[in-house]
């Protein structure tokens, strides 16, 4: 329990430095939008994609077989994880401190965009290797857009980024 407490220590030392900085007060806009890049809709619409051109993409089939099954492990990771914790966000773990979005459930702990963000450009990045840096930037623009909207802790963001990677390369290994 120690070193629970001592992370969150420096999580919150971590997110306040984040959070003080000039830049990320201006781009909450723009922070918002690379948020809802990665609330599930993108993914459907690669998936959507991918279902119309399988025959003509011969790795189509086998994206989709990967995803789905990453997917069902990813989130069901993330809401044992979520509810096995119950880490407070941070507008519930902080005094004074105000989120500027609503998130859709109370617990931060893994970051579900992050997570879901790194899977789906581990997975694009496999199949179609000239979207691996793309994709992982845009990942990261989405783990730190959660950090600057307030709704996660920089340690909520950092598992959700292994754990995204870790079960696309779980599910390339085993189907892949």
């Amino acid at each position: 329990m120690k070193l629970i407490q001592t992370i969150h220590q420096y999580d919150v030392v971590m997110f306040n430095w984040f959070m003080g900085c000039r830049p990320v007060s201006r781009c909450a806009r723009v922070s918002r939008w690379i948020s809802r890049t990665g609330d599930g809709y993108l993914y459907l619409l690669i998936g959507l994609y991918c279902y119309g051109y399988r025959s003509e993409l011969p790795s189509a089939s086998l994206f989709l077989s990967c995803a789905m099954a990453a997917f069902v492990i990813e989130r069901s990771c993330y809401l044992l994880l979520k509810q096995g914790f119950r880490r407070g966000r941070p507008q519930q773990a902080l005094p004074n401190f105000r989120s500027l979005i609503v998130p859709s459930d109370r617990f931060s702990f893994p970051s579900g965009h992050t997570s879901a963000a790194f899977l789906m450009a581990t997975l694009l990045g496999y199949f179609c290797p000239a979207l691996l840096w793309p994709g992982y930037l845009w990942a990261c623009l989405v783990g730190l857009s959660r950090i600057s909207l307030g709704v996660h802790f920089p340690t909520d963001v950092l598992v959700g980024m292994t754990m995204g990677i870790t079960v696309a390369a779980v599910s390339l290994r085993v189907l892949g």
